[in-house]
């Protein structure tokens, strides 16, 4: 029996993991052992609960234009029951029980929620992605609307060159809008200003999207016989969410993994992978200060590539310089439970306390750091432990592992966040915080920037070793959703089932397809 070794517990190694178990009767049987660092699964796309209230860390919408992956959620955690019994769930049929929601009053562990998304600009709303609609022409003004409708127009004449992402926003929306909605978040989030990001992140994430594709979708919207017509992933109006947050389905495929005769590890840190010519032989991991090593045959490596190359040994010197230098993003998510919102509910959605209907809000303001503002009443009320009573929030700020927002206690965030929202008109003061959390997440995004241009050729030297498959988000260095994150555990397990060599197929994942919503 063949054993594979997998790094971590994130959604690409528990789906490899799960992947190569099941139905094993069907092919050559595997022996499988995950490792995790932590003792949580899920990695970003994990549910934290605090005081029986439960923190999404990033926000993950389930929505993907890929078969298989949604096939294989409905697996996992199966929309059973009647569409209906989402009103119940939201209170307007069945109240809600006394002392917050009962998780077993439906069998329908897959929601369909609204997408509802919207920029926070100047304590004003303006959808996203932007729509030329009146409330954006009230919003903005006349002024600026002819102003960004002049620009637009300008920049479909005269193209930049896409030699950065600023460059690639502007040949888009033009450079009015571009200003406006992003350029101050992007340097938010990236700590880096767009000029100097590639073209590639924003390739790989709003390929489709544009003025013309939003004027496009308002047409088709408003023509008969068009229902089913293509749509860009950044602009649909569904998503599936679990009731009980994403860490809900890794959390069960997990637990399936193991009833399959999967070993799945915690508190393991992967250090190094010892090499012998092309291929991998052992695992060498940390586990209560204790340095042990794992065997195999295949190796599945979902950790950061520049922790994978520092941990080799035998590694061309411009490689393991590409690999320390490459660029990411850390984020700390400060999660508060609060009585009320100042914000109103202007718009048709109903929802409880009629609090406004987003699962998440960009901030663009350049005068405070809050990148983006999470509702986890919207996103499912069984995230909410007095959902009827009580607004919890989970406010994202992008910062650098070491840096002085790093550092900040738990009671310090608690302050400059709360002063945040006072500033933007969303609280009255701290008087309506109940209760609070930080969590702190490293290398959350990986960055476009600095040794990235290069890492082409790491990627080669990387794929000389036959028996090692790196996947998902950190393990190729890409800002991958989810679904995209399961689909290079596909790829990499039709690869070892079928003895291929060649790992195009995995590494292509999410270059050529079409944009895919960002989660």
């Amino acid at each position: 029996m063949k054993k594979v070794v997998i790094i971590g517990a994130g959604p690409a190694g528990i789906t490899a993991g799960y992947e190569l178990l099941k139905n094993r009767e069907g092919g050559e049987p595997f022996e499988v052992v995950l490792l995790e660092e932590s003792q949580a699964i899920g990695g970003i796309s994990r549910t934290v609960v605090h005081h029986g209230n439960r923190m999404d860390i990033g926000g993950h919408r389930f929505f993907s234009k890929s078969q298989d992956v949604t096939d294989w959620w409905d697996e996992i955690l199966p929309a059973q029951g009647a569409p209906a019994l989402d009103d119940k769930i939201l209170g307007r049929d069945v109240p809600l029980k006394a002392g917050g929601p009962d998780p077993e009053r439906t069998d329908r562990v897959m929601l369909t929620r609204n997408r509802v998304s919207r920029i926070y600009y100047r304590k004003k709303f303006f959808d996203y992605p932007v729509k030329m609609n009146w409330n954006t022409i009230k919003n903005m003004g006349l002024v600026t609307t002819v102003d960004a409708g002049c620009s637009y127009l300008a920049s479909t004449v005269h193209k930049l060159p896409e030699d950065s992402l600023e460059n690639f926003y502007i040949n888009r929306f033009g450079r009015k809008l571009y200003s406006m909605f992003f350029e101050g978040y992007t340097e938010k989030l990236w700590g880096r200003h767009p000029r100097d990001i590639s073209a590639d992140w924003g390739a790989q994430r709003v390929k489709g999207l544009s003025i013309a594709a939003i004027l496009l979708d308002i047409l088709r919207k408003a023509l008969p016989h068009t229902k089913n017509a293509h749509v860009e992933t950044s602009l649909i109006e569904e998503f599936q969410y679990p009731k009980l947050g994403p860490g809900q389905l890794w959390e069960t495929a997990a637990r399936e993994f193991e009833r399959m005769g999967g070993q799945l590890k915690r508190g393991c840190k992967a250090v190094a992978l010892r090499t012998e010519g092309s291929r991998v032989t052992e695992l060498v991991y940390e586990e209560g200060g204790e340095r042990k090593s794992l065997r195999g045959d295949y190796f599945i490596s979902s950790m950061p590539l520049k922790d994978l190359v520092e941990g080799m040994d035998g590694v061309p010197g411009e490689v393991r310089r590409i690999a320390e230098e490459l660029p990411y993003r850390d984020f700390v998510t400060v999660g508060l439970c609060v009585k009320k919102l100042n914000l109103k509910n202007e718009t048709k959605l109903k929802t409880l306390q009629n609090i406004v209907p987003d699962c998440w809000i960009y901030v663009q303001d350049a005068g405070v750091k809050l990148g983006r503002i999470q509702i986890f009443n919207n996103w499912s009320p069984y995230m909410v432990a007095k959902p009827q009573e009580t607004v919890w929030l989970g406010l994202e700020y992008f910062c650098k592992e070491g840096d002085r927002y790093w550092n900040m206690s738990e009671a310090e965030w608690v302050d400059f966040a709360v002063g945040e929202l006072v500033s933007m008109g969303v609280l009255s003061g701290r008087e309506d915080v109940l209760d609070y959390h930080k969590e702190c997440v490293k290398k959350a995004y990986p960055a476009y920037f600095d040794s990235y241009y290069e890492i082409d050729r790491l990627i080669a030297w990387l794929n000389g070793f036959e028996n090692l498959f790196c996947v998902g988000r950190n393990g190729q260095h890409r800002y991958n959703n989810m679904d995209h994150s399961m689909m290079t555990a596909f790829e990499t397990v039709k690869n070892i089932r079928g003895g291929i060599a060649d790992k195009s197929n995995i590494w292509s994942v999410n270059t050529e397809e079409e944009y895919h919503e960002e989660k």
